[in-house]
């Protein structure tokens, strides 16, 4: 497939805002109301055609269930990015990596969520597996807000080989899991890092728990025994980014 539709306003900017080439964009007849006049700002700025069609063409791209909102972009295919470029940005803003790797997130609501929180607290990259785990498609984009557009995200054959390059290249490896004996607020996020969060259902594996230099938990003192992977991971992001500003 040479081309992917996403659907929504502000995925539909931050495409138009991103390196991404945008092929057209489709906007449903009447609405011309809000954010939809910056799109079309942007599209007539860069000479991106603009297709007026009716709400039910629309409704299929999104497939019936995604808020389109209105609009969807033509694009061409997410371009994932590699272990190499993800150090080489964070060295080029003289920063201590700051990665994310997803093991086995499969629900794309939760990859998106994740994405969405990363980009926002400065992480340099995200890595998941090529196989038991969503990737980047239209759903993924929209649960995002549009900032898969901005954060790098590689693919990769074996997630304990990945661990182990960044170790290599100095990186430390945090785990999350609740079986962990330590909370997180007592372990130092410090340093270039990696932090490892795991399926909904399954939490990391066990080569890769194996692999981590540190595990730690999140305090769970209701009924339920466990957050949602989008949840724990905007908790360890934070604190990661809280230590960084709190000891400047």
């Amino acid at each position: 497939m040479d081309s992917d539709y996403i659907v929504g306003r502000n995925p539909v900017i931050e495409a138009l805002k991103s390196e991404r080439e945008v092929e057209k964009i489709l906007v449903a007849k009447g609405e011309l109301k809000g954010s939809i006049n910056k799109i079309l700002g942007i599209a007539k700025d860069k000479s991106i055609p603009v297709q007026y069609v009716d709400k039910n063409r629309l409704d299929t791209i999104s497939e019936g269930g995604l808020p389109h909102q209105g609009v969807a972009a033509l694009v061409t295919p997410f371009k994932y990015s590699t272990i190499e470029d993800i150090l080489d940005i964070a060295k080029k803003t003289d920063e201590d990596p700051f990665i994310v790797i997803l093991d086995e997130i499969e629900d794309p609501h939760n990859l998106g969520s994740i994405i969405r929180t990363a980009e926002c607290a400065g992480v340099h990259g995200i890595i998941i597996p090529k196989r038991r785990s969503a990737s980047v498609t239209m759903t993924v984009v929209k649960a995002s807000a549009g900032a898969v557009e901005h954060m790098h995200i590689a693919k990769v054959n074996n997630i304990t080989n990945t661990i182990l390059e960044l170790k290599d290249n100095g990186l430390w490896i945090y785990g999350a899991d609740m079986d962990a004996e330590e909370y997180y607020f007592e372990r130092d996020f410090s340093g270039p890092k990696a932090l490892v969060i795991g399926s909904e259902g399954k939490g990391i594996s066990r080569l890769v728990k194996e692999n981590c230099d540190f595990l730690v938990k999140i305090p769970m003192l209701g009924d339920i025994s466990s957050l949602n992977a989008s949840n724990a991971a905007s908790i360890l992001i934070y604190e990661a980014v809280r230590e960084r500003y709190g000891k400047k």
